[in-house]
């Protein structure tokens, strides 16, 4: 939306409703949001470690005072760039999808950092994640809080005189993910459900529930659209990755069942109105999880190297380019 300007920082999108931005959008670098009604405040998401997290909570507080004590946290989903700043929100109620709560109890803030730093005894896919995340962001110090209050659906909260509704519309990105709708100021936030001019990646799946819940974020009553990462949006930016997904979707069980193995489908597959999308090598891990589920048998070592994958995907065709 050509309102919206594409830049670091918290935007004010009118009636208490803000957005944090971080360009470029890519791995890691993740949007947030921030409710403020009569005092109160809910945060949308953490970002990807503490130093992160802590500059987008002081330009908040400088901008919004009610900020200085935020009552409660969203996490959409559990995904590090969206929950490894929780331990700064002192005091917040820490709400999530019960899924959700369970996959970031489980993660491992010292593996992250151990990646980072040995990157380069663990093949393509150190590189891939050295060159996307590991030199990028600092996972030192970092206590993982998860979240302390769940639910499975749909929850309601009040945040001073706004209603605001949380919706679990996964399994799709993750195992589930949570957008944060505000009704009387047709502003939802999706977390990453929609990445906008950047290629999404479906960790889990099924195809059917994302292009459900693209259906689902189209039929409400929205002007706004905060995604998880790219630029702010309206409901044509849903509707183009919805479009991405029924093309993948479409494409992989051609080349499924003509017996073409799911590494070879994604090189073989063009992306044509979504070539000029960031992280274009998602196509990889979106075409092995489409083969999981058309029934395929993939191993857990497939699913170790499915970063390695996407890092030869990127070479292969930054060359080409």
């Amino acid at each position: 939306m050509a309102r919206w300007q594409y830049t670091r920082g918290l935007h004010d999108l009118g009636n208490g409703c803000y957005a944090w931005l971080q360009p470029d959008g890519t791995w890691g670098w993740s949007n947030a949001g921030l409710i403020e009604s009569q005092g109160q405040t809910l945060l949308v998401d953490t970002l990807m470690g503490l130093r992160l997290t802590q500059d987008m909570l002081d330009a908040m507080r400088r901008q919004v005072p009610a900020s200085a004590r935020i009552g409660k946290l969203v996490n959409t989903h559990a995904n590090p760039d969206h929950v490894l700043g929780n331990e700064l929100v002192v005091g917040a109620e820490i709400i999530s999808g019960r899924r959700a709560a369970e996959g970031i109890a489980k993660m491992d803030a010292a593996g992250f950092q151990r990646m980072a730093q040995n990157w380069q005894q663990m093949g393509d896919g150190g590189e891939f994640f050295h060159e996307t995340m590991g030199r990028s962001f600092d996972f030192s110090g970092v206590t993982i809080v998860p979240p302390t209050v769940t639910f499975d659906g749909s929850m309601t909260l009040q945040v001073g005189d706004k209603a605001v509704r949380l919706v679990d519309l996964g399994p799709a990105h993750t195992e589930s993910d949570t957008i944060v709708y505000v009704p009387g100021d047709h502003t939802v936030f999706t977390g990453d459900l929609v990445f906008n001019e950047g290629t999404p990646v479906m960790w889990a799946g099924p195809v059917q529930n994302w292009i459900a819940a693209c259906d689902f974020l189209v039929g409400l009553d929205v002007e706004t659209i905060v995604p998880g990462h790219g630029p702010i949006t309206d409901k044509a930016g849903v509707l183009k990755q919805k479009r991405y997904f029924q093309y993948v979707r479409d494409e992989a069980r051609k080349r499924y069942d003509a017996g073409v193995g799911w590494e070879e489908a994604a090189r073989d597959m063009t992306l044509g109105e979504f070539a000029a999308w960031s992280d274009a090598e998602r196509i990889v891990g979106n075409v092995f999880a489409l083969y999981r589920e058309f029934g395929a048998r993939l191993s857990s070592e497939d699913e170790r190297g499915l970063f390695g994958a996407m890092g030869r995907w990127r070479k292969q065709h930054r060359h080409v380019g």
